[in-house]
Formats: C-alpha cells, structure tokens, sequence
C-alpha cells in the first residue's frame, strides 16, 4: 500500500466519526501485511509518551529498527520529514527524530482521534505478553498518574472495560502505576484499537486469532 492510498484509506474512516456504532468495524492496519500506514497526529500524540524532548525535536527510540523507520514512513505520508539513525555505535538503540512543530495546535476532536491516540499510547507504553505460553494480559504503565487516568477513562468511554489503576510494588517504586484491560475486552482492544507496532501486533492477531 502505498502513501496515497494509505492516507486516504485513513481519511475515509475518520471522516466525521461521531459516536462509537462507526467505529466497530474499523480495524487498524497490520504491520505485517503494509509496509505504510495511516498515521495520523492523534496516533504520534500517544505514541511520543515515551519520546524524548528537545528545544526543537521529539525523539522515540526502540531496540528495533523496524518501528522508527515505520514512524518515518508515516510521517512522509504526511508530508513531513523525520530521521532515522542508530544511537551511537555501541548501543542497539534506532531513533526516529521529528520537528515538534508537527503537533503544534492539535487536539484530539473524535472518537477516531481518541481511538488513534490511545493505540499510539499502547505502541509506547502498553505491554502484552511476548512468551506465547503465558496467560494473555494488556496493561498500560506510567509515572503520572493522571495521565493514565484520562487514558483509562478515554477507553472505557470507548466500550473497553479496565480493571484498577494500581501500584504493583511501592518498596519497588511508588510512582510507578498500570492498570489491565479486563480479559472480556481483549478482543474488543485487539480489534478496534489494535496497533502498528511489528511486535505487539503480531501478538495481537496471533493471540486473538485476527
């Protein structure tokens, strides 16, 4: 799939979404399958909590190249440039580096923003399970607890039940918080907000059988 049909296929679907019964078959694009997707800023607003900031750029790094060079791609979908680069010679570390201007003014309006968002959210600071013998889990983690208030509570006005925000562990750490989504939402999550991130996509379809 290339850049124009990407966007448009992104623009058709969050076209005037206004209450939830539009977006029940909307279903994100897999990685495995486009090498392109429709990002949109709403996904790179969840996605930069886990970015780092500069005085000009935002910065999000992963082991793997694979998720930094699929940002780049996104944002020259958008007509933006990004770069991409390993972190120094010694470290396994890929950056994918981006203007801060590209966010300047945006707010989340719709549903499909809200659903964009918190699939960016999830790429960043969501986690499943990469051992497929173990219990199947989707949890968020975070430091500021407000933020993952609103982000829980963004969900379950999306029809996606969430247990507890909770500390694991306050000998460990005391601001550290997560909360789980509820295993009767599994499916719900993996379909209407999903992800485009090589690994935790694959594990979505492949654990929910999408």
């Amino acid at each position: 799939m290339g850049c124009e049909n990407a966007l448009s296929a992104d623009n058709q679907q969050g076209t005037q979404v206004n209450n939830l019964g539009h977006l029940r078959d909307y279903k994100p694009n897999s990685f495995s399958q486009n090498k392109h997707i429709g990002l949109t800023r709403a996904y790179l607003l969840g996605a930069i909590h886990d970015g780092t900031f500069s005085k000009y750029t935002i910065r999000i790094s992963q082991k793997d190249k694979a998720y930094p060079e699929l940002i780049r791609s996104g944002l020259q979908c958008l007509g933006f440039r990004s770069w991409v680069y390993k972190e120094g010679e010694a470290r396994n570390v890929y950056v994918v580096e981006f203007s801060k201007k590209i966010l300047n003014g945006y707010s989340l309006k719709s549903n499909k923003d809200k659903v964009d968002y918190v699939r960016g959210y999830f790429d960043s600071e969501g986690s499943v399970p990469r051992n497929s013998k173990s219990r199947f889990y989707i949890y968020f983690c975070q430091k500021d607890l407000n933020d993952l208030n609103a982000l829980r509570t963004m969900l379950i006005d999306l029809g996606i039940s969430c247990g507890k925000i909770h500390n694991p562990s306050w000998k460990v750490d005391p601001d550290y918080w997560r909360f789980f989504v509820l295993t009767k939402s599994h499916r719900e999550f993996s379909i209407l907000i999903g992800s485009y991130h090589p690994d935790k996509s694959k594990i979505l379809c492949e654990r929910m059988k999408i």
